[in-house]
């Protein structure tokens, strides 16, 4: 995304020390993608009432807002719990054998997503594998911090896996200039094929290949259960055609060819229960809440982002054809 977000931070805590991971083990991959995942049962916080005391996030009209502001934790679904910030997403999915988190926002949001996990009485430890939607700061930088401090290997696909591992950007990506200084480094960064089932235990996560706002975008899909009530988890990744003052998306057919594919495959996602990045990009605490009338359960959201994302791309090549963009 854009400039950093206006609001300072509220709660400062000191960078931990990295851990150096000699021995981090592969994803786990031996089936193919296209098998069926054993349900999850919905994940039990081991102390449900903790981290109410955090106040409510503002409400906002813009996602630039709220990016280090603490959001309070709470379940989105199922396994699934919202541990992030008030402007970005982080998000851990359980599970008896050990736990994800995707998303580690900006570096200062770092300690406020460990603090939610702790909040709700989850114990970083015990989260096995870290997974990245896009290669940007606002949602990478934060994750050498949780690197550090729960000694789990970031698992990204393979466009994204370089830019993770120094926190510097290159040409590839649309946006790279308007990026004064990179983001932690994050020690730990293993290569994912687009497909390839992320497993702890029963839990089995799907990386999709959904590039175009950065090279490395990915989505994520997983199952999560109430009860006997199972629902399609999809966290879709920005979807937004922005660059810097020089990249122009015509000039770089292949990356404008692969910006529809992956359109094409968020709007073909199984997806009861869409997330994002930015949670306002999805009016996610409204639909959390039931404000609004926005449901939370909507098995037609992410054609519709889909949508809106390719009408945006054709909006953004017509300009630059016209010249009054980039």
């Amino acid at each position: 995304m854009r400039p950093a977000p206006r609001r300072p931070c509220r709660l400062a805590t000191p960078v931990l020390g990295l851990v150096l991971l000699a021995a981090c083990h592969a994803p786990q991959d031996a089936t193919p993608a296209t098998a069926v995942a054993t349900p999850v049962p919905a994940a039990r916080a081991p102390s449900a009432t903790r981290g109410t005391d955090v106040p409510a996030c503002a409400a906002s009209d813009s996602a630039m807002d709220g990016w280090n502001e603490r959001a309070p934790p709470r379940r989105i679904f199922g396994n699934t719990w919202y541990v992030g910030t008030c402007g970005l997403t982080a998000l851990l999915v359980t599970s008896d054998q050990g736990h994800v988190l995707i998303d580690g926002a900006t570096a200062p949001a770092g300690p406020l997503i460990d603090a939610n996990i702790r909040a709700l009485g989850f114990d970083p430890g015990d989260v096995k594998y870290l997974l990245n939607s896009h290669e940007h700061h606002d949602h990478a930088a934060g994750l050498a911090y949780l690197q550090g401090v729960t000694g789990a290997p970031l698992l990204a696909r393979a466009p994204a896996v370089h830019t993770l591992r120094t926190g510097v950007s290159g040409r590839s990506d649309p946006q790279q200039l308007e990026f004064k200084t990179g983001f932690p480094a994050i020690p730990v960064v293993r290569a994912l094929d687009d497909g390839q089932p992320v497993r702890v235990g029963a839990l089995v996560l799907t990386p999709h290949a959904t590039p175009g706002h950065t090279p490395g975008g990915t989505s994520w899909t997983w199952r999560a259960c109430e009860g006997t009530r199972c629902l399609d988890m999809a966290y879709t990744d920005s979807v937004s055609a922005l660059s810097d003052r020089e990249y122009r998306y015509g000039d770089h057919p292949a990356m404008v060819a692969a910006f529809r594919r992956g359109l094409d495959t968020l709007a073909a996602l199984p997806c009861d229960i869409q997330i994002t990045p930015h949670p306002l990009a999805s009016n996610l605490f409204a639909r959390m809440q039931g404000s609004d009338g926005a449901p939370l359960v909507d098995p037609g959201a992410c054609r519709r982002y889909a949508d809106t994302g390719r009408a945006n791309l054709e909006t953004r090549l017509a300009a630059e054809r016209a010249g009054s963009l980039p």
